[in-house]
């Protein structure tokens, strides 16, 4: 009733703002420099506020022009920025072909996965871009407000802000975004890629150009983890000109978001810096501060060889917790956001650098070689308690109902403080070439060599506000990886792609341990325990260009990820045989202009994993012990994006979009697989796997008026999910277990732009009906969702 409410008063403007204009109409297609359609460029004219994007074949429409004399804009990742001027005359309709040149100062370490549309028609698998006017239409406060808008995603919020971003695929367990390749212009992101993928350092969704997502074959190009997808941040490189930029946004409970940035080429270098300011006083019980500082440096050397090197530098301060609600304190309301844990804190910082050198030996044949390297600490001091009501060192602070056996939580006298630090380094070459040997054919082929280590120590404070203690744990983790692929297509003919890939990755481990508890006992000690894993990994892919509307894809590949490395060997420096994590993906689907104005995407997946790990880590809810292989799983769904543009489809002066990203998960334990002890153990094939809603949704209503107003409705709908392998309903008292019911929830924004001032004012709405709903049970009891939560924000452009 509501969306049929907002729809009728859409319609009802668009007819007011549509009466009042006879404006003249441009049209016209966006080409690359091969006549190759450049699919979502945005084009602009900045005199009067308005523009509009391509669509998969690259045509566009602007309607509702006055008259007079304009410049046109058109830019899209990996291209120059596009300008022209134009004359809108008397003829009512004007005709362009717009001829984007690559970038000839673009960053050359920036993985293309999916942004450019001759990828995407060339892809063997499903892929989705959320490009930055996508992302300031959602205004977002967390990154997850993004990665909901892509069919087959789905994100666990944490603590609201997105500090911490878990991502499941495909009913992928979210917890840390394990089962994902996470990248930030084509670089790993995660603690230790190979042997801790963590996500405790997430790019902020404020920096960036766009997201792309990449979830069938073509993801065997990157590695090492080619099971779930491949995320991978695109941050913006230096304009074509000088061009300086403030976003500003804040909101309830002190949130403040500012972010300016500079940026300028001149000859053959240029350079873009940018500098976020995050932190919040108190949103849903969380505050935080967090630093955010970025530089990239171009230079091309030559007509055929350019450099490119980036800095950032991170630091974050939350007070970000383990513990969280027992059943009878979320029952009863009230206390969805207290803080039980007040001394609890969590410290990130990062400092990365990177440099990409790219040599074009000739039109046809390329190389391009990166090197990386980065370091992270992760200090994590948490509060102690317990479900015991005899528990030692209480502080006599009580949180629940003591009746309720497991239902209260025991605050404790001390604090453990688990403090991390990680190294990451690596270098890596890839060579494309093109060719004809009877059919056009490109060869894409490179090597990698990456070093990791992790640094571990455990220090339990005798108060919940003490970093200093006594010394119960100790060790260091360390890996080396090489790996390597090759991935050739051919074209068959004009319109039929075929792909095929092979990637190999070999993965050595070690733990030495030196200080750890056994039986009880705190000892010194010196165990080193050593192992290695090694993987073929093919992949295939078909690609059917039916016209320059309709494409059909279908792919299959291998699924890997190595065993994480603090889990696959004991403390007592026993290695588990862990299996590697392996599955065989399959997926089929389509891309289609069905009308101008009408868009769809179908794909059908299923991936059959021989052996899956299911966490039972802390983060996870679990007891933090290490984990076994957790045996067969299926997955099979369907995901479907459907746009319809009313204001294309009708020629009007105005743009009215409707979307939907709906997406079917059947994801379950695939044989047999027993929990318990031997007297109560019970098989739970056929169970759905934790945290894999059989349905989630989301939906957009966008409208853009030419005089710069506009107005985006979004709905998210999460159908429920199961939180442990039996299958729990029932929940347990201390809150861990048990179903997690659906949710429904709906986001406004409201923007205005300024043409002549170069700026935009926002206002957005969060859980706009104010919906109370638990998004999870981990990692130690419930937590509940951002209630309804109002910003307004300004962005202006010198």
């Amino acid at each position: 009733m509501r969306s049929s409410i907002v729809v009728f008063f859409l319609f009802v403007l668009s007819t007011q703002v549509s009466a009042q204009m006879v404006g003249q109409i441009i049209r016209g297609k966006v080409v690359d420099k091969s006549e190759t359609p450049v699919a979502y460029a945005n084009i602009y004219v900045p005199e009067t506020g308005w523009g509009t994007s391509s669509d998969i074949s690259g045509n566009f429409n602007i309607k509702g022009l006055p008259l007079g004399q304009f410049t046109l804009q058109v830019s899209a990742v990996g291209f120059d920025l596009y300008q022209e001027p134009i004359n809108i005359g008397e003829e009512s309709v004007q005709s362009l072909t717009i001829r984007m040149n690559d970038a000839q100062y673009g960053m050359p370490q920036i993985e293309v996965v999916g942004m450019r549309n001759r990828t995407l028609k060339r892809l063997p698998g499903s892929a989705a871009v959320m490009d930055r006017r996508e992302i300031d239409l959602l205004a977002p406060v967390s990154g997850n407000e993004v990665f909901r808008r892509v069919s087959g995603v789905h994100v666990v919020d944490e603590e609201g802000v997105g500090l911490r971003t878990n991502i499941g695929i495909r009913g992928l367990d979210p917890d840390r975004s394990r089962t994902v390749l996470v990248l930030e212009d084509g670089i790993p992101v995660a603690l230790n890629p190979y042997g801790e993928p963590e996500m405790y350092f997430t790019p902020a969704i404020d920096r960036m150009a766009g997201v792309e997502i990449v979830k069938g074959a073509g993801q065997i190009a990157y590695g090492p983890r080619t099971i779930g997808g491949v995320v991978n941040y695109i941050t913006p490189d230096p304009p074509a000109g000088e061009e300086v930029k403030l976003n500003l946004q804040g909101g309830q409970g002190g949130y403040f978001s500012g972010l300016v940035s500079y940026g300028k080429t001149e000859g053959n270098a240029g350079v873009y810096v940018s500098y976020l300011r995050k932190q919040a006083d108190d949103i849903a019980g969380t505050s935080f501060t967090l630093n955010d500082l970025n530089a990239k440096f171009k230079y091309k050397l030559s007509d055929k060889s350019s450099v490119g090197t980036k800095i950032g530098v991170y630091n974050e301060t939350s007070n970000s917790t383990y513990i969280g609600l027992t059943q009878n304190m979320f029952d009863n309301g009230g206390q969805d956001f207290l803080r039980m844990a007040p001394d609890d804190r969590l410290d990130v910082s990062r400092f990365s650098l990177s440099s990409t050198h790219t040599y074009s030996f000739n039109e046809n044949t390329s190389l391009r070689t990166t090197a990386y390297g980065y370091t992270v600490s992760r200090d994590w001091r948490r509060q102690d308690f317990s479900s015991d009501s005899t528990a030692s060192r209480q502080t006599g602070v009580v949180w629940g109902d003591e009746s309720i056996p497991g239902g209260a939580i025991y605050m404790r006298n001390g604090s453990g403080n688990r403090n991390r630090s990680f190294i990451v380094g690596g270098i890596e070459t890839k060579l494309l070439h093109q060719y004809n040997l009877g059919f056009k054919s490109e060869i894409q082929a490179g090597v990698r060599l990456h070093g990791e280590a992790a640094s571990e120590q455990r220090i339990n404070g005798s108060r919940p506000d003490v970093e200093s203690g006594a010394l119960v744990a100790d060790e260091l983790r360390s890996g080396f990886a090489q790996s390597a692929f090759a991935e050739n297509k051919i074209w068959l003919t004009e319109k039929f792609i075929f792909t095929a890939g092979l990637r190999y990755e070999n993965y050595n481990f070690e733990r030495e341990i030196f200080r750890g508890s056994y039986n009880g006992a705190i000892t010194d000690t010196s165990v080193i325990a050593n192992s290695s894993v090694s993987e073929f990994i093919p992949g295939v892919g078909l690609n059917y260009n039916v016209n320059a509307a309709v494409q059909v894809f279908a792919g299959a590949h291998r699924g890997f990820a190595p065993p994480v490395l603090a889990d696959a060997i004991t403390t007592a420096g026993v290695a588990y045989q862990l299996d590697a994590e392996r599955s065989w993906n399959f997926e089929a689907g389509m891309r289609a202009l069905l009308t101008r104005g009408i868009n769809i995407d179908l794909t059908g997946f299923y991936m059959d994993f021989s052996n899956q790990i299911i966490p039972v880590s802390e983060s996870s809810g679990g007891t933090g012990a290490g984990i076994v292989n957790g045996g067969s799983t299926i997955h099979r769904g369907v995901e479907a994006g459907f746009v319809v543009g009313f204001g294309e489809l009708f020629d009007a002066p105005f743009r009215l979009d409707m979307d939907v990203n709906a997406t079917y998960v059947d994801a379950y334990y695939g044989a047999d697989r027993f929990i318990g002890d031997e007297e109560n153990s019970v098989n739970i094939e056929g169970n759905r796997t934790p945290y894999a809603p059989e349905f989630f949704i989301s939906s957009g209503l966008t409208f853009e008026a030419p005089q710069g107003y506009g107005l985006r409705l979004t709905t998210t709908y999460v159908s429920e999910q199961f939180t442990d392998g039996i299958n729990s309903v029932t929940p347990s008292a201390n809150g861990r277990n048990g179903l997690i019911d659906s949710y429904f929830l709906v986001d406004a924004t409201a923007r205005y732009t300024v043409a002549r001032w170069n700026t935009t004012f926002s206002l957005s709405c969060k859980n706009l009906l104010d919906e109370r709903y638990m998004v999870s049970r981990r990692p130690q009891g419930i937590r509940v969702g951002l209630p309804r939560f109002i910003t307004a924000g300004v962005n202006v452009t010198f």
